[in-house]
């Protein structure tokens, strides 16, 4: 015999009614019936996080750079007018003083003339006044006249010659014409309007910013090599900041390239400097984007930081020059 129980007790039409069930169904409806409770959320699980570590490496320190001159700015017109030629285009070799461009300049011609004119006369007055002074025919309030006139037009004539001189665009330094404006010949430019840009071929230099540590142990005279993809070179230290950037920690180094390099201004490099053993701030290569940054986990939030990476090591993990310290975690940034 099943099992049974007493579910309830109702009252129908006066008559109290009791209903016997058999056990199996008052599981059943236990089950199904009711009030239930739903399942709790599982608790998020914390994220994989990297660790920012030290480490004693015994490999030069890598840094990306930049090829650059010191000598690398655009020329423009200095006075207002029409462009009458322009006598370069982008690779042309230009020497220091040489002509670019010129604009319209007739009537800082005739102006000069005018001066010219001016100064002759004035100058033919003062001679004059001083062959009458010789013989006491002139005063001496009239010779002073003179000679602050002859002044005058000597100022005049300068600005003139002046005027003329500002019509002609010309190459500060020597170098190779690298771009230009959409200027044309027939154009009205202003004092200020771009005309071509104008860079040097040599020195060739980069920048570097270096940890403090091993800026430390690196001089002026240093020695170190240089490479991209448009070749390699030999660069040495030519100066060295005197103070430490306190927000990077780093201490800005300037090279030059040395010898007959193919690299070209602008171009991208990688400079490496030392080889002995140093420590260094590592990071897996999972933590980095493939745009330079970096996912910080502090206090349960995150934040996006740029980072300057140096040489990846054998292990997988990559130098970190600036940009995290030792401690700090990091998120992969790709699986």
């Amino acid at each position: 015999m099943a099992a049974t129980h007493v579910v309830e007790d109702l009252d129908v039409k006066g008559t109290r009614v009791s209903f016997v069930l058999p056990l199996a169904c008052v599981v059943i409806l236990a089950a199904c019936g009711g009030k239930s409770e739903s399942p709790r959320a599982p608790k998020a699980a914390a994220p994989t996080l990297f660790v920012a570590e030290s480490a004693t490496v015994n490999v030069p320190l890598s840094v990306p750079s930049q090829v650059y001159v010191e000598q690398d700015t655009w020329l423009y017109a200095r006075a207002p007018g029409v462009l009458e030629s322009l006598l370069v285009d982008i690779g042309s070799e230009v020497h220091t003083g040489d002509v670019v461009a010129t604009l319209e300049r007739a009537d800082q011609a005739l102006a000069l003339q005018r001066a010219e004119v001016s100064w002759d006369s004035a100058n033919r007055a003062v001679n004059r006044a001083h062959g009458l002074a010789a013989t006491k025919s002139i005063s001496t309030a009239d010779i002073e006249q003179a000679e602050t006139d002859l002044h005058q037009a000597e100022v005049a004539r300068a600005q003139a010659h002046r005027a003329v001189d500002l019509t002609r665009v010309t190459a500060p330094f020597a170098g190779v014409v690298a771009a230009r404006s959409g200027v044309r010949a027939g154009h009205l430019v202003a004092p200020g309007d771009s005309i071509v840009r104008v860079t040097a071929l040599a020195p060739l230099r980069v920048a570097i910013h270096v940890p403090e540590i091993e800026a430390a142990e690196l001089a002026v005279g240093a020695v170190a090599s240089v490479s991209g993809p448009g070749g390699s070179a030999r660069a040495t230290i030519i100066r060295a900041a005197p103070s430490v950037d306190a927000a990077s920690g780093t201490r800005e180094l300037v090279l030059e390239l040395t010898g007959k390099a193919t690299l070209r201004p602008g171009a991208s490099v990688t400079v490496r400097l030392g080889g002995e053993r140093r420590r260094v701030i590592v990071i897996p290569a999972a933590a980095i984007a493939d745009s330079g940054y970096v996912v910080v986990w502090q206090d349960g939030r995150t934040s996006l930081r740029a980072v300057t990476l140096g040489a990846r090591l054998p292990d997988g993990r990559v130098e970190v020059i600036s940009g995290l310290a030792v401690g700090e975690r990091v998120m992969p940034a790709r699986p």
